[in-house]
């Protein structure tokens, strides 16, 4: 398809083509033509958030949750600015979005015009590519391939920048079928070399270990499948990065738990002492390998990456493998079971397992007269894991306790920020989320510190109906801050708690939205139903144990096996500070 159109209106087409229900964004004067255009059609929704980080956050919400490219638009200077942590979190986190910057007219650039920023300089190190369209007779082209670069290989952000000149000029429209994309296409499929190889590895493992990633989720929902049949097939234990959660049902009886600072004992002890690691679709990130030295030291060890640029970056491996991860896993499996599903792993090794597991590494002293953090998320998940939920993080220790304490069976219904660790993420996100999948029940567990950050969505959840549940776990601190300052810095607590907290029950009422404060660990379930039956945006103020430690936690520089334990846990010394050296 080829016809006349302003550059506003090829936007607004392209995105059509694309098959874009949804955009997040803020007007400015440099994406008005656009917002016009907008206007005038009826097929698109346009979410109008509070600030422009709020934008991208719940487009990565909604792509994560949908497994679509999310779409975010933005002014010109400030509003590409505010864009930045954002695209950084998208690009850490393998998250497909496609956002449009506005700018001053092509024949400004460069002169310091009014909310003018150099946003293709600024946002080259964090996107996956962006692209300054200066030719309206280029603009549709570019759009499609931006598309294509978010989607193919490993997902990330790109950036549009479109100068307010050429959002007005009359062009002409091709549609995605005539774009050029030759120029990226990445690898998919595996050699069978590679295949063979890995099978051979397999079979002799005696003490192995899948380690599995967020790739495994970007790359649909029949990796996932895939996965979950070889680890049937073979009889393998698994873990996962924060990322990956999902991937393989917690519910399963080779999960593990997550892996990393914050994973399980079980974990990390036989990712410390397995004999073969297979890393499926992640990247080694350094909160998940400790001390590099010490990591999985005696192991033979494989990636399965899509991602050149992630193998053998950070952790050397024997046998590195490039290609999506669910065509890898298809042909792992078919070569796996024609060669009669044979395996060396040992009874002892399971052995071993269990008897990490009985360490109980999440145990914690409950209370009759405060919530424990743990508590209000055991019993979140206990009232509500048979609904068709989805789970938004913010960052911090109530984000590690609910990677530990909440339970996920398919993939998509985990969307927290791993690798840039953004406060204020999760609130937009589900936002975003809920935006898409509006009859499902969508909760943010939060911090009371993260939450401020982007407090000012509760006008967006309200604005378009978005029934969020907002349980934030009010310790009054910013709790993983200070758990660091008690446990590495000798307890000198600089800056790691508000004086100035605000009344959320208020804050909720304000903005129109429904406000519940618990305290009472007795009052806690029928608060939580009183949150789950109330159709709109809940605020819940749970206040919980002020000075509570998120455990198991590996010690920055400290290897799989230096973990410090709950003082409740079964194995390991009690230090000085309440915690179990291990």
């Amino acid at each position: 398809m080829t016809r006349q159109m302003t550059g506003a209106e090829m936007v607004v087409q392209a995105l059509k083509d694309q098959g874009v229900d949804t955009v997040f964004g803020y007007p400015g004067g440099a994406v008005l033509p656009v917002y016009d255009a907008i206007f005038q059609q009826n097929d698109i929704k346009h979410i109008l958030v509070r600030h422009e980080q709020a934008a991208i956050h719940a487009a990565e919400g909604y792509a994560r949750s949908t497994g679509k490219p999310g779409v975010a638009l933005v002014t010109s200077g400030p509003g590409a600015t505010n864009a930045v942590t954002g695209l950084t979190d998208a690009l850490l986190d393998s998250i497909p979005l496609v956002v449009f910057s506005g700018q001053v007219p092509t024949f400004m650039i460069g002169t310091d015009g009014f909310q003018e920023a150099d946003t293709i300089g600024i946002t080259r190190p964090c996107t996956k590519h962006n692209w300054l369209v200066k030719d309206t007779d280029k603009l549709a082209e570019t759009i499609h391939q931006a598309f294509h670069v978010a989607t193919s290989g490993r997902p990330g952000p790109v950036l549009i920048d479109l100068p307010k000149d050429v959002q007005f000029a009359d062009g002409t429209y091709v549609g995605p079928a005539k774009a050029k994309v030759s120029h990226y296409q990445p690898k998919m499929k595996a050699s069978i070399e590679d295949i063979n190889n890995i099978v051979q590895m397999l079979e002799k493992a005696e003490r192995p270990i899948f380690y599995t990633g967020g790739g495994v989720i970007n790359s649909g929902p029949a990796a996932s499948q895939l996965l979950r049949e070889l680890v049937e097939a073979t009889g393998f234990p698994i873990t996962s990065t924060l990322m990956g959660l999902g991937a393989y049902p917690a519910s399963g009886k080779n999960w593990l738990g997550m892996l990393g600072m914050h994973g399980l004992y079980e974990a990390n002890m036989a990712m410390h002492g397995c004999d073969l690691m297979i890393n499926i679709g992640a990247r080694f990130d350094d909160r998940i390998t400790g001390r590099i030295q010490d990591f999985s030291p005696n192991s033979k060890k494989i990636h399965i990456d899509i991602d050149p640029s992630s193998i053998n970056k950070v952790i050397r491996v024997d046998l590195p493998v490039l290609g999506d991860v669910g065509h890898v896993l298809e042909d792992v499996l078919k070569v796996w079971k024609s060669r009669g599903r044979k395996t060396a792993i040992t009874k002892a090794w399971w052995e071993q397992i269990d008897t990490w597991r009985e360490v109980r590494c999440l145990s914690y002293k409950n209370s009759d007269t405060v919530i424990k953090p743990q508590y209000a998320l055991q019993r979140l998940e206990a009232l509500t894991k048979d609904m068709d939920r989805y789970i938004t993080t913010e960052v911090g220790q109530h984000q590690m306790w609910a990677a530990q304490f909440l339970g996920f069976e398919d993939p998509n219904r985990w969307m927290t920020s791993g690798g840039l660790g953004t406060m204020g993420y999760g609130f937009p996100a589900s936002i975003g989320v809920q935006l898409a999948h509006p009859e499902s029940l969508v909760i943010n567990v939060a911090g009371e510190a993260s939450w401020l950050m982007n407090m000012q969505e509760m006008g967006t959840a309200m604005q378009y109906r978005a029934p969020v549940k907002q349980f934030i776990l009010n310790n009054e601190r910013l709790g993983m801050v200070r758990q660091w300052q008690q446990l590495l810095h000798g307890e000198r607590y600089s800056s790691s708690w508000s004086e100035s907290l605000p009344d959320f029950v208020k804050l909720a009422e304000a903005f129109g939205a429904k406000g519940i404060r618990c305290s009472d660990p007795a009052d806690l379930d029928d608060a939580i139903m009183e949150m789950l039956n109330y159709d709109g945006p809940v605020i819940f103020d749970c206040l919980v144990e002020k000075h509570e430690n998120c455990f198991p936690m590996i010690p920055s520089g400290k290897a799989h096996n230096e973990m410090l334990m709950g003082e409740a846990s079964t194995e390991g010394a009690i230090m000085s500070d309440g915690a179990v050296l291990v």
